[in-house]
């Protein structure tokens, strides 16, 4: 039992070594990386937030085209290999691509929308201004009341169904 303890403590502590064996930096487009690998040689060194053992990184000046001699294999070694970005250009492109179809679609809907509401005010102005004509043409206007029985209309009914009336087309009728 004390051995599978000691072996259960010794896989954590290797697994937690393994989790804080992490880059952390801020990209060209300000955006935070995590990776496993470190940071691209066009990244400055204000730029790496965090690497593995918790130090800042220290990094080798890039080599001067004409280096030979000693310092030529040294050249060869910091050339040598390179995170890729490809994959993340990708991507980011794929991103760029859905969000702007989410963009997109969201104002379409929105376009949609206006449409509706704009046609909902087009048949409103229409009923306004055909009541407005019944009201304004003299005749005698009758309603049902509560309980279903013809009534005709008063005068001060008609004016203040006419002045709902002229709020409506003053509302809805503006073109």
């Amino acid at each position: 039992m004390k051995m599978h303890k000691l072996l259960l403590l010794a896989v954590a502590c290797t697994w937690a070594m393994g989790a804080s064996a992490q880059w952390q930096w801020i990209d060209k487009d300000g955006r935070k990386v995590f990776s496993d690998r470190p940071p691209p040689q066009e990244i400055p060194e204000k730029s790496i937030l965090k690497q593995p053992g918790g130090q800042r990184p220290a990094r080798a000046p890039a080599p001067a085209a004409g280096a030979e001699g000693a310092d030529a294999p040294l050249a060869g070694a910091a050339a040598a290999p390179a995170p890729k970005v490809a994959a993340s250009s990708t991507k980011d492109k794929e991103l760029e691509q859905k969000k702007a179809a989410a963009e997109a679609a969201e104002a379409a809907k929105a376009k949609a929308e206006q449409e509706k509401i704009a046609k909902a005010q087009a048949e409103n102005c229409t009923r306004a201004r055909q009541a407005k004509a019944t009201y304004d043409s003299g005749r005698i206007i009758t309603q049902t009341n509560a309980q279903g029985e013809r009534v005709f209309m008063d005068e001060a009914a008609r004016n203040a169904e006419t002045k709902r009336i002229d709020g409506i087309i003053a509302t809805d009728c503006k073109r």
